[in-house]
């Protein structure tokens, strides 16, 4: 079987860590819930945010890791690795549910902050404890901004099975992933929540932003590459990602509003995010298109030393991204408990950057360190025997591990 993977073997594309890095820093900002962070975010200035490049690109490194080893080492050896992928992303969600439960609950009773409860969801768990960790173990009980974990837990899971597929038949599968998206649009398909409602991020929709990343890496970035050069498709992006802005700060600036026509206005507003609304799709489309246009794969300005905590970000995606949500709820305490100003609003997002950012070169020097240690107690050069087929990992799969 021959599958063209979107890079050679010793390649490694900075473009996704330094794309991931920016998607965990506005889902932070945006998070935060403040008018002033919030304008450094996506989600003001068009249709889709960070969130859906994080599963876009979280799609297409997937497919680039485990595609690359199911084609070397065969479909239950791929599918082990992915799978106990998953079960980090569910074992750091879990820590994570825990810490923000126990963290909501005592700053509400020891800061006197009652709102808190009902702000991030924390009242069922008051209501039926037992029941309440239960379905969150499950999955199905969510608190406030911790939606997007659980998505990606069931994306990668599926992926085995959509990953052994795509590498025969991908583009069936690209089809097949267009087909669910629109069914679960129109028939409202989507996962219950506890205790009511349905999931935020719904899977059935989401899964085309996962997959299409997967197909883009498994060759189809090839197909479409007319699309990156066309100069037609320039300016009608352009021009689109204008009136993307436009509709959506009219959302924000009543000014703006009043100068729409109210049918066209109500067409994008609210935006539909829980079941990616098909122009929600193209704005990032668009982006990606865009971004693959001006920012090539060995463009110099990705080695400045401005990108590199961007970069670093992105290379320790998951745990950055906890981080980030935790302190997003400890800076929007913050600011309730003592000033809500521009000025403390933007020191606590400079704050809450800087320690992610550190976050990211601590585990990026931790796993250099674990690393060196396993390389002294290494067999001999010669000596293979004992070496696992995936301790063989190209060093560029390698590196791109940490950051799936």
């Amino acid at each position: 079987m021959r599958v063209e993977l979107a890079l050679p073997p010793s390649k490694r594309d900075l473009r996704l860590d330094l794309f991931r890095g920016l998607a965990n820093w506005l889902m932070f900002l945006g998070h935060v819930s403040t008018s002033v962070l919030a304008w450094f975010s996506f989600r003001n200035y068009g249709f889709s945010d960070g969130a859906d490049l994080f599963v876009f690109i979280s799609g297409y490194t997937s497919a680039l890791v485990y595609g690359r080893r199911m084609l070397e080492n065969g479909f239950v050896f791929g599918t082990t690795r992915l799978m106990r992928r998953v079960w980090q992303i569910y074992a750091a969600h879990i820590l994570l549910f825990v810490f923000y439960l126990a963290s909501v609950h005592f700053l509400a009773n020891g800061f006197n902050a009652p709102d808190l409860i009902n702000r991030f969801n924390v009242a069922p768990l008051l209501n039926a404890p037992v029941e309440t960790i239960t379905q969150g173990l499950l999955l199905r009980y969510k608190p406030v901004n911790l939606d997007v974990l659980p998505l990606y837990v069931i994306l990668m899971g599926a992926f085995p099975l959509v990953l052994w597929l795509m590498l025969r038949h991908r583009n069936w599968v690209m089809l097949g992933s267009i087909a669910l998206y629109f069914a679960a649009r129109q028939f409202g398909w989507n996962l219950a929540s506890y205790p009511s409602g349905v999931w935020y991020f719904n899977p059935f929709t989401w899964q085309i932003l996962f997959v299409l990343g997967a197909w883009l890496a498994l060759g189809g970035a090839n197909t479409l590459h007319f699309l990156v050069r066309s100069r037609t498709v320039l300016l009608l992006g352009v021009a689109y990602l204008v009136f993307a802005a436009v509709m959506t700060l009219a959302g924000l600036i009543p000014a703006l509003q009043d100068r729409i026509p109210r049918a066209l206005f109500e067409a994008f507003n609210p935006n539909d995010k829980t079941n990616l609304a098909p122009y929600r799709f193209l704005h990032l489309a668009v982006v990606i298109i865009l971004g693959a246009r001006f920012i090539p794969i060995d463009a110099a300005g990705l080695q400045a030393t401005i990108w590199k905590p961007l970069i670093k970000c992105g290379q320790q995606s998951l745990e950055v991204f906890a981080v980030g949500i935790y302190l997003a709820f400890i800076g929007h305490f913050v600011l309730t408990q003592t000033s809500d100003g521009a000025v403390a609003q933007v020191l606590v997002g400079t704050t809450g950057i800087a320690i992610m950012t550190a976050v990211a070169y601590y585990r990026s020097w931790s796993k250099r360190v674990e690393k060196s240690a396993h390389g002294h107690t290494a067999p001999p050069s010669g000596d293979k025997s004992s070496v696992a087929p995936g301790d063989l990992a190209r060093p560029a799969e390698r590196a791109a591990i940490g950051a799936v």
